[in-house]
């Protein structure tokens, strides 16, 4: 690990503007180009081909950098977070997205830092001892019952009701999943660069992926030539926008401002992965819905509350960069 001092005035205030905008918009609309892409290309091969490609890119231009890259005890802890983040976490949004709207699905992927105090274990104490965390909690678990009440009846009552009830599971445990990633890779992940790690992530992800796609069957009935330019064209977006650049800015954000406040995003990106389904998907949120999305996104900031303020205290001192 490296230790030096940052500080916040020598960080332009329009790059920090820009680097959070691109997070805030970019990873919001991924759900929508998640939605677009596997109308015509199967989930699962559709998430192969993007992160198979986007860390293929990210690691050749780490090694253009100079950046050793084949260090195996810095790339199996990258393998394990690709694993829990991409393949199970990004892969339950892909396959969930086939019978649920991508607005809600954004909805419940944002749960994502409520699981990660449930199964922070070094942190539990220090974490369920805080009233604004447990608040949180509750709260969130409240707005999640709203959302799947109206969903499993909706579902129960609906021609392709086994298979919402099937993503609805899968969309928890993908959550859960991510929240538990992100606990793996802030706690083991090795070296010296974020850049490197998360290519290793990406490649590896990518590659487990293809078996995974035919063994689920998905080869079966697909034809290359019947995908549509827009499908390509959201493919493309995924892995330019969603998989370089948008991680890019949020591994810079890191570095220069407290890494609860970088967690935002967490809370934004369903707000704008609703509108733009309302936009441009024709997809209808009911006012439980609304209430259940207030409710869940008021417990993330809850429970991201105490954090922020006791970074920000702490956030002139020396500054530990993330291995």
């Amino acid at each position: 690990m490296n230790v030096k001092m940052v500080s916040r005035k020598n960080v332009s205030p329009v790059m920090v503007i820009s680097a959070f905008t691109i997070v805030y918009l970019v990873w919001g609309s991924t759900y929508y180009f998640i939605r677009v892409a596997i109308q015509h290309i199967p989930p699962l091969l559709m998430a192969s081909m993007r992160f198979f490609i986007a860390g293929l890119l990210l690691l050749i231009w780490c090694a253009i950098r100079g950046e050793k890259l084949f260090i195996i005890k810095n790339i199996k802890p990258a393998i394990v977070s690709g694993l829990l983040l991409l393949i199970i976490g990004n892969g339950a949004v892909v396959l969930s997205e086939k019978y649920l709207s991508s607005s809600f699905v954004a909805v419940i992927a944002s749960t994502s830092p409520i699981w990660v105090v449930i199964l922070d274990g070094r942190n539990r104490q220090a974490n369920f001892s805080n009233k604004s965390t447990v608040t949180g909690l509750i709260i969130g678990f409240i707005g999640i019952v709203l959302l799947f009440s109206e969903n499993a009846i909706h579902a129960l009552s609906s021609s392709e009701g086994h298979g919402q009830i099937i993503s609805l599971i899968i969309l928890m445990i993908g959550a859960a999943s991510w929240g538990a990633g992100s606990l793996y890779a802030k706690y083991y992940s090795k070296g010296d660069s974020q850049f490197v790690n998360a290519g290793w992530q990406m490649f590896s992800a990518g590659i487990a992926l293809i078996p995974a796609s035919g063994l689920s069957g998905e080869w079966k009935n697909f034809h290359w030539q019947q995908v549509s330019a827009d499908a390509w064209f959201a493919l493309a977006y995924l892995i330019s926008f969603g998989s370089l650049i948008a991680y890019s800015a949020y591994t810079w954000l890191l570095k220069v401002r407290p890494a609860t406040q970088v967690s935002t995003h967490a809370y934004v990106n369903p707000v704008v992965a609703v509108f733009l389904g309302i936009l441009l998907a024709s997809e209808k949120v009911t006012p439980v819905q609304w209430l259940g999305l207030a409710i869940v996104l008021t417990s993330v900031l809850l429970v991201n509350l105490a954090k922020y303020h006791k970074e920000r205290k702490a956030y002139i001192k020396p500054v530990t960069e993330a291995a």
